[in-house]
């Protein structure tokens, strides 16, 4: 399972990290951008890699090398706590901080946490064990509106209402324990002709579970606002997001940021991936970089 970091040259364009200097990378992952990063600061700069998922964290310092090693600083904990986990670890004020908001492929392929609709998995969804709301206990204790209301504002599905519907009949008889008995259920609330499209018909139930579960939304407002305070003068944020509901966080944050005089945007569009890139990495088609510099 290799991990392919996105839009990497851009990132690294935009970044322009330098000899000597401190980065933060919020989700740090397979660390693809943070190794690249780090190429560019040696010999003194330092990496604080953050992650939620202590497995992932685990999975990355074995494949630093012991000389790398010394760089870095991992730190299992959310980026909605920015401002504390870097003074924490004496990196504020930052040269540059990276949010990388794509799934990793070790939770789809890996972490047996119920994040793919292609296999029977628990009903988990959490980044952090610790995190003790799940996918189950939403799918079969929330009430029917507030689930048509996760579908439709986090996965923009329009049969929010008919797939809550047939959700909480089953739920009355047996509770849905796994995802294949959830794709099951959401398949009776689509017409024929439409589960057979480009994208897979539960695909947006599954993006508006995991977002609840983990309240990626809430977390990403909290992540950019403390990222601003912990960036000194000249610093820059870089965002890489996958889906509109995040773009839109990211690009209204930093609008009224720039308005305010404390940020200055250094991407008007968005940058995406180019043909190439989005050939050789599915993964990679839906990203969208924003960068901005703290004034």
């Amino acid at each position: 399972m290799v991990h392919i970091p996105v839009l990497l040259k851009e990132v690294i364009n935009y970044l322009n990290p330098q000899p000597n200097q401190n980065f933060i990378d919020c989700t740090i992952n397979g660390g693809g951008h943070s190794l690249e990063i780090l190429k560019r600061i040696k010999p003194d700069g330092k990496i604080l890699g953050i992650d939620w998922d202590k497995d992932i964290l685990a999975s990355l310092e074995k494949k630093i090398t012991p000389d790398d090693r010394k760089n870095f600083t991992f730190v299992c904990g959310n980026y909605s706590n920015l401002k504390n986990i870097a003074e924490e670890n004496n990196f504020h004020p930052a040269n540059g901080i990276l949010f990388d908001l794509g799934m990793s492929s070790w939770d789809l392929e890996a972490s047996g946490r119920g994040f793919s609709f292609l296999k029977d998995e628990p009903l988990d969804m959490r980044y952090s064990l610790e995190n003790e709301l799940t996918a189950e206990k939403i799918i079969n204790r929330w009430p029917e509106e507030e689930l048509v209301k996760i579908f439709r504002e986090y996965g923009e599905e329009r049969r929010a209402r008919a797939i809550a519907k047939v959700i909480c009949q089953k739920r009355k008889f047996s509770p849905i324990k796994g995802t294949l008995e959830l794709v099951e259920t959401i398949r009776k609330a689509i017409p024929a002709r439409f589960q057979f499209g480009r994208t897979h018909f539960a695909t947006r139930i599954f993006q508006a579970l995991r977002i609840a579960v983990n309240d990626e939304l809430g977390n990403l407002r909290r992540g950019l606002g403390e990222a601003t305070e912990v960036l000194g003068k000249g610093g820059r944020v870089a965002v890489i997001s996958f889906h509109s509901l995040e773009d839109r966080i990211v690009k209204n944050y930093f609008r009224e940021k720039s308005k305010e005089g404390f940020l200055k945007i250094l991407t008007k569009k968005p940058i995406v991936p180019l043909f190439e890139e989005a050939k050789s990495n599915p993964r990679a088609r839906s990203a969208k970089l924003r960068v901005a510099e703290k004034i």
